[in-house]
């Protein structure tokens, strides 16, 4: 009876709002059409049972879309699960052509590193381990971060590192005093494919068919990059200006020589800018605008050298599990950087980051030819040495920016810190962590152990 009463009460209520509404309306003036539809739609579709029936079926409609939209959903999770290759599985496929890789891996006796390509369509991370090089006690760790395409990783994973192999041997001898016949060196003009050297290499990658005398190159560029480029013209352009041929200037090995021991600085220095002068050159021959950072360490008793240019990043957990920055990224945005861009004629524009002529997201990098020319991106490394004795580290970690999109310092560390103990020293866990976290850069991180280390620390 009470929810009779009920109902009957909010009906005569909405009776009384409708006759109130209709003799306000029916005051109003219309055209004879325009009265005769209004007085239709008061009829038959302002009448409460009409309302009610229509507002079911919206609901219910409303109802289907979500079930179908969540059945959907669940379908896509359980055929995932199902599948005979999952998601995890497909970046853990180690088998087939370089184009179907997904991940690559490699393992040194104190030392691992872990890449996947992750959510991008190719990979242009590259990596290196080379532990006491030589048997000279000396290590050398890279991790090169290409941009518009491989070419220039691949350019600096092939030449560069081999150029500091063969120096490290070189000068290693030196030092003792021994004679060492190192590797005929080729003019910068025109570059062998591969140079002999008669001392074991190791390589963290497939070695590329691309080299730099190749005329036959094939140019891989990044779609989003040349728009930028066409954009930012007429100060920005892909057209290869003339250059004069670099001469092979001979550096004798003394220079590189600092009171009995190598100097790293320089020879970091001198040979990143000599491999990005040959590799701008090898890319105008190809036309190919693509760039690539470079993160160098170097190992040498207690010693700890690291050269950076770009936005690849390491950083060094000391005694006490602090996060130590051992490199600085590269950044337009940065007061140093703005003021070089903008005393050579450049500008800084925000495209979703802060970029250089609104192209390239990092103020250093080797390769980038058009951004070179005029020289608003620079290959200039910066070269920080540690002592290691003052730090007592665990470990160290270097990284591309796909896994700095996602961790901090401390949170790489803290992460790395709980899992050393894994076979690749956490190497895998965290760069799969990254992914996990929504990184859609290609990711790599290289993990060196200092707790059980057999590199050189006397």
């Amino acid at each position: 009876m009470e929810d009779e009463l009920e109902d009957r009460v909010l009906h005569q209520t909405y009776v009384s709002f409708m006759k109130i509404f209709s003799r306000f309306t029916s005051s109003v003036a219309f055209d004879t059409p325009v009265s005769y539809l209004w007085k239709m739609v008061r009829l038959y579709l302002l009448r409460s049972e009409v309302l009610v029936f229509t507002l079911g079926i919206i609901i219910f409609f409303m109802y289907l879309q979500t079930i179908g939209l969540w059945s959907r959903t669940l379908l896509s999770r359980l055929s995932q699960a199902m599948s005979p290759i999952s998601a995890v599985q497909r970046m853990k496929l180690m088998e087939g052509s370089d184009a179907d890789k997904q991940s690559w891996e490699l393992k040194g006796s104190s030392s691992a590193a872990y890449a996947i390509k992750g959510r991008r369509m190719h990979m242009e991370d590259k990596f290196i381990i080379n532990e006491n090089i030589n048997n000279t006690g000396i290590s050398l760790f890279a991790i090169f971060d290409g941009h518009g395409g491989e070419f220039a990783a691949n350019y600096a994973k092939d030449h560069l590192i081999q150029n500091l192999y063969n120096k490290v041997v070189e000068l290693s001898a030196f030092k003792e005093g021994k004679t060492v016949i190192t590797p005929q060196r080729d003019s910068p003009e025109e570059p062998k494919k591969e140079e002999t050297v008669s001392v074991e290499r190791k390589t963290s990658f497939k070695k590329s068919a691309s080299t730099a005398d190749d005329t036959s190159i094939k140019e891989i560029t990044d779609p989003d990059l040349l728009a930028q480029l066409s954009k930012a013209r007429p100060i920005i352009t892909r057209e290869v200006r003339p250059v004069k041929p670099i001469k092979n200037i001979a550096v004798p090995l003394s220079s590189y020589m600092d009171k009995g021991k190598i100097n790293y600085g320089k020879l970091l220095t001198d040979e990143v800018l000599a491999a990005d002068r040959l590799l701008v050159e090898a890319a105008k021959r190809s036309m190919n605008v693509a760039g690539t950072t470079a993160l160098i360490a170097v190992l040498e008793d207690n010693y700890l050298i690291v050269a950076n240019v770009g936005d690849s990043r390491g950083v060094m957990c000391d005694s006490r599990g602090n996060a130590i920055p051992v490199s600085f990224d590269h950044k337009p945005q940065q007061v140093r950087e703005q003021k070089r861009i903008e005393a050579a004629g450049g500008y800084i524009a925000f495209n979703g980051v802060w970029r250089v002529a609104g192209i390239l997201a990092t103020s250093r990098a080797m390769g980038d030819y058009p951004l070179k020319d005029k020289k608003f991106v620079i290959a200039d490394p910066d070269i920080l040495t540690f002592n290691l004795d003052d730090h007592k580290p665990m470990f160290l970690v270097l990284a591309s920016d796909g896994l700095w999109d996602t961790f901090t310092n401390e949170e790489a560390v803290k992460f790395i810190k709980e899992r050393l103990d894994e076979p690749d020293f956490g190497a895998k866990s965290l760069t799969l962590q990254a992914y996990y976290r929504g990184s859609v850069d290609n990711i790599t991180v290289l993990v060196i152990n200092f707790l059980s280390s057999q590199l050189s620390m006397q």
